[in-house]
């Protein structure tokens, strides 16, 4: 009898299903003072390209032409890294910490970073003033097919929590989004604030 209960409660644990893991979060820091400079200059309003320290050998790679940055996460082939900028129209800036969405074999997939936008065309130091927007940019982390860019957006001023939507649309969207082909856009409530994004495939 001992045995056949041990069985039975045995039979129970393996019919119970296991919850599915969820996607996990790891944060980095930008940090635009240590990066290596691949071209350009840094001269204020010119062009310049870094690729920086990102999360343990999935580098990020900062562009910046004319106040505008462009960020590309992951092990990017060449062609995305020298014809792919993605942006916006007004003049913006992106926040220094990095959001990477790792998928249940602890590999980034998506990242998440926050750019503040220029609506008075003004870029100025300091807090981010009333007009200045503010986006979640949520991004497919490149792996062996060397393609990454922007997949979605979540105005961060607009929604009551920004951040979890901004996981919930790289959790969904990241993994599946085809690079030069699907489109990106704006995900929840979009304000006022949150202006035009741009995007630029030249040698996709």
């Amino acid at each position: 009898m001992k045995h056949v209960c041990i069985l039975a409660s045995l039979a129970l644990i393996i019919a119970v299903p296991q919850a599915a893991r969820a996607n996990e979060s790891v944060y980095t820091t930008l940090d635009t003072d240590h990066c290596k400079q691949l071209s350009g200059d840094d001269e204020p309003g010119g062009a310049i390209m870094l690729m920086c320290k990102g999360y343990t050998d999935y580098p990020v790679y900062y562009t910046e032409v004319e106040l505008r940055q462009a960020i590309l996460y992951g092990k990017v082939a060449q062609a995305f890294i020298k014809g792919t900028f993605e942006t916006f129209g007004a003049y913006n800036y992106t926040g220094r910490t990095i959001e990477w969405r790792l998928n249940v074999s602890g590999l980034p997939v998506a990242a998440i970073q926050r750019w503040f936008i220029s609506n008075s065309g003004v870029m100025q130091p300091g807090p981010a003033p009333a007009d200045t927007g503010q986006v979640l940019v949520i991004s497919k982390v490149a792996a062996s097919d060397g393609k990454g860019c922007v997949v979605g957006y979540v105005d961060a001023l607009s929604n009551p929590e920004p951040n979890l939507l901004a996981r919930q649309v790289a959790d969904a969207n990241a993994a599946g989004f085809v690079c030069a082909k699907d489109k990106a856009v704006f995900h929840g409530v979009r304000g006022a604030l949150a202006t035009d994004p741009s995007h630029s495939f030249r040698n996709p």
